[in-house]
């Protein structure tokens, strides 16, 4: 049985509310493009679109595989939405809670249309804070994550993850 998981922080929970947390209609034309060349399985790990030339041969510096995966398709969510970020006097950014949501939401529907497009389990993470917005996935492998069982550990970040596979990877729920 296949299954599709999204869970979401205390924080990003707040922030949303169950009207916000309903998946988009439509994705910024920035992540439309993104998504456009799909997901691809190069070898045992899962790109979007292809490796790209930078990326280098997986696992490269990294730890493992899920460590490199979650290198290569990390990006963050305001360089491709209508984002309007102040800044510190130390010139720290500083981004509204309208545009965390906005970029939330967004991460959601991009994670999604991942995990819809991927040819393998993936996981994906979107983060949101005061200063940024994050979006990465990886395939999902026991005994790798980058995330912290409990969501909540991240107490300055909003966090979603969208799990999609099987209901057990390798025996063991993930």
């Amino acid at each position: 049985m296949t299954v599709l998981n999204i869970r979401f922080n205390d924080l990003a929970a707040a922030a949303l509310g169950p009207a916000d947390a309903l998946p988009l209609d439509r994705l910024a034309p920035g992540l439309r493009e993104m998504i456009a060349d799909g997901v691809e399985l190069a070898g045992e790990v899962v790109t979007l679109g292809g490796i790209p030339a930078w990326a280098g041969r997986p696992p490269g510096r990294q730890a493992d595989l899920t460590g490199w995966e979650c290198f290569v398709s990390s990006f963050h969510l305001e360089d491709h939405l209508p984002i309007e970020a102040g800044s510190l006097p130390d010139g720290e950014p500083v981004i509204s809670e309208a545009d965390q949501i906005l970029m939330l939401r967004h991460g959601l529907g991009f994670a999604l249309e991942i995990a819809k497009a991927a040819p393998v389990p993936v996981r994906c993470v979107v983060g949101a804070n005061s200063t940024n917005g994050t979006f990465r996935f990886h395939r999902a492998r026991p005994g790798e994550s980058w995330l912290h069982n409990d969501l909540d550990a991240y107490r300055m970040e909003k966090v979603i993850t969208v799990d999609h596979g099987p209901a057990t990877l390798g025996g063991t729920p993930w």
